[in-house]
Parts: C-alpha cells; sequence; structure tokens
C-alpha cells in the first residue's frame, strides 16, 4: 500500500476505536496489505481489495483463546 493510502487508514482507525496508540505499517514485500499494532502489540492484518475500479479494506484480527478472560 501507498504511504498516504496507510495514512488515512491509521486515521480512520484511531478515530474509530479512539486509541491514538494505533498504528498501521507497511509490510515488507507486500504492496496489498498493511500491518496492525496497538502500541509494539501486532492485532491484525489491512488486506486491501480492488474489484471493479472499487477499492475496499478487510481486518482481519485473530484471537486466541487463550488470551479471551476466563469465566
Amino acid at each position: 500500500m501507498q504511504e498516504t493510502e496507510i495514512a488515512k487508514l491509521q486515521l480512520y482507525l484511531r478515530r474509530r476505536f479512539n486509541d491514538e496508540n494505533l498504528s498501521v505499517r507497511d509490510r515488507a514485500n507486500k504492496d496489498d496489505s498493511a500491518e496492525v499494532y496497538i502500541g509494539d502489540e501486532f492485532i491484525g492484518v489491512l488486506f486491501k481489495d480492488e474489484d471493479e475500479g472499487e477499492v475496499s479494506y478487510d481486518f482481519n484480527m485473530a484471537i486466541l483463546e487463550i488470551d479471551l478472560p476466563q469465566g
């Protein structure tokens, strides 16, 4: 993804989740996706999809069962 695109996505996600510690970072050797972090913790991947001239983004976040609160 382009730097300007990553900056726009980061601003959108920061506003949406009300978290200034959220960052969107370029992925080495990948031009169709970016990584999402809160602080230094990786939380997911943003994928870019272009179809018939329209662009959308898919945020994929895996949640491990062991990370869930007990009870």
